[in-house]
């Protein structure tokens, strides 16, 4: 007990608390304490009925628990630790802008393509940023398909058509990923470019973050080929996607709503 309560508190605190919310929805909606019907994305609700906790919701809850919840949030908290851990390490109030970024931006988005949950989407944008972030870390797909992490989020989609899933959750996802990694990695860097997305100094404040840091964009320091756990990298051939990209790229949270 003592020892999983260490590994517990020793996930960067973002990371530790959004797997921690989305896992507790999910339990409440398998313990009828909420309805899935009272979390998905709903904008005449939100508007009408001010029912504002939905903007919040969507991104939490993954479906009914099964193998793709526990693959979905093994998906999820990998890609966010190695980000936190990684590029955004020491910058917790820069990693929350992000997530705030990237939820206003498929909140927009989900109006115009009906879809009631969002973490999906949530997922593959970290999955994306991650992935352009570390071009060189190569993956394994099953065994039989080789390939650069930059191509990660296009096997992800292809899983998706394969599976017969809507492609839009992933479309979005990729989307807002490719917008945010545009306007921190790549503008910034060019003749007279600047960051365009801020970091209000309250978040700064909240995680102490009082020293200004110049950001430079580089490789994380925990690349994608790693057993779960641990911090040692594997060889090529044992890199990490393997096993649960089919899973991850299911979108359960319709199912659950019919």
């Amino acid at each position: 007990m003592n020892a999983m309560r260490q590994f517990y508190m020793e996930v960067p605190i973002v990371t530790r608390a959004y797997t921690t919310v989305c896992v507790l929805t999910t339990l409440a909606v398998h313990l009828d304490l909420v309805s899935p019907l009272q979390l998905y994305f709903n904008p005449t609700l939100i508007v009408r009925k001010f029912q504002i906790w939905r903007l919040a919701t969507t991104f939490l809850y993954f479906g009914t628990i099964g193998i793709s919840f526990f693959f979905n949030m093994i998906f999820t908290y990998r890609y966010c630790r190695m980000l936190e851990d990684g590029s955004f390490r020491g910058r917790s109030s820069d990693f929350v802008m992000m997530f705030i970024f990237g939820g206003v931006l498929m909140t927009f988005f989900g109006i115009f393509v009906n879809l009631l949950f969002l973490g999906q989407a949530f997922t593959l944008m970290l999955v994306y940023v991650w992935s352009r972030r570390n071009p060189l870390v190569p993956m394994n797909f099953f065994g039989v398909l080789n390939f650069q992490a930059p191509y990660l989020p296009w096997v992800l989609l292809c899983c998706s058509m394969i599976l017969g899933n809507t492609i839009w959750v992933d479309i979005i996802g990729m989307g807002v990923g490719h917008i945010y990694y545009v306007l921190e990695d790549v503008y910034p860097q060019l003749t007279n470019g600047f960051r365009l997305i801020k970091t209000p100094y309250f978040l700064k404040r909240l995680f102490n973050e009082h020293i200004e840091r110049n950001y430079q964009t580089a490789a994380e320091d925990r690349p994608g080929g790693f057993m779960w756990g641990d911090e040692q990298p594997l060889e090529p051939e044992a890199a990490a996607v393997a096993n649960e990209a089919p899973d991850a790229a299911e979108q359960p949270a319709g199912a659950a709503i019919q």
